[in-house]
């Protein structure tokens, strides 16, 4: 996304979710413990908005995304969401699915990594969150849950059927989304749905630790390696060479490159400045 704002000046109250910075880590929690964080109208666009705007911060180097009280997130309200759904004319329900995807799309294609902090329940459209970030940590009460055939919608919702596949394989991917079965922690890291189990209730504090690894890392590097990712899901090996040929001629006039450089000759760690 571009660094260039316009005249509207940094969102610092917002309704639907809770935003933190400390040092370069911002964490973005889903705060409606009550109905175990649900999504509403406002909390999507919310979360569209907020990533739009960290993505033009240069001080974002790493996001956590966790939800308050006893789950990850229950999934898109059942009351505000699909009962307002159902008095919706097509052009405002594809307006509100389009929505939904631009909150994905952000999540990865923000040029920092995305942590998701998993415990409890991940459903529906929490389950694809979880699924569009980077990485995610998880405790063992995690349980994810696809259930959009459940309520007699297509699977692929939100990106899902393109992602998925691509984290746990079209086998994994085709049984998940069809028929909206939950996943406990131990079945979700064997199929390589989870990147790290924890203990129970660390997810929080392990997801905050590897974000600020994150943080305190290469953060140039890590952008690129993100963006070339997800952008050679889908391109042949050629093109896939060519663009990494192309990125690492970019970063090797890096002030990164030349300060590994130097701190290898001199025998210290690296001071990484993401530039």
């Amino acid at each position: 996304m571009s660094p260039f704002t316009g005249s509207a000046a940094r969102t610092s109250d917002w309704r639907h979710v809770r935003c933190v910075h400390d040092n370069g880590v911002a964490t973005v929690t889903l705060a409606r413990p009550g109905k175990i964080n649900a999504l509403t109208f406002g909390a999507y666009a919310d979360l569209r908005d907020l990533l739009a705007e960290l993505s033009r911060e240069k001080s974002v180097r790493a996001l956590v995304l966790s939800g308050e009280g006893r789950g990850f997130c229950s999934g898109g309200d059942v009351d505000e969401i699909i009962g307002a759904t159902l008095s919706m004319d097509t052009a405002q329900l594809l307006d509100f699915n389009r929505m939904t995807g631009q909150v994905v799309r952000a999540l990865r294609e923000c040029p920092f990594p995305v942590v998701a902090a998993v415990h409890g329940v991940a459903a529906g459209a929490g389950a694809v969150l979880a699924l569009a970030a980077d990485f995610r940590v998880a405790d063992p009460t995690a349980r994810f849950q696809f259930l959009f055939t459940r309520v007699g919608l297509s699977g692929g919702d939100m990106g899902a059927a393109y992602l998925l596949p691509r984290v746990v394989g079209l086998g994994h991917a085709t049984r998940l989304l069809m028929l909206g079965e939950p996943v406990r922690a131990a079945e979700a890291e064997r199929i390589g749905l989870i990147s790290e189990v924890t203990e129970e209730g660390g997810a929080d504090e392990a997801a905050q630790a590897l974000a600020r690894r994150l943080a305190d890392g290469p953060a140039l590097a890590y952008a690129q390696t993100k963006a070339l990712l997800t952008a050679e899901l889908d391109m042949p090996l050629a093109a896939s060479v060519e663009l990494d040929a192309a990125t690492q001629a970019l970063l090797m006039n890096s002030e990164d490159y030349a300060e590994f450089h130097a701190a290898f000759s001199e025998k210290r760690p690296p001071k990484w400045r993401g530039r």
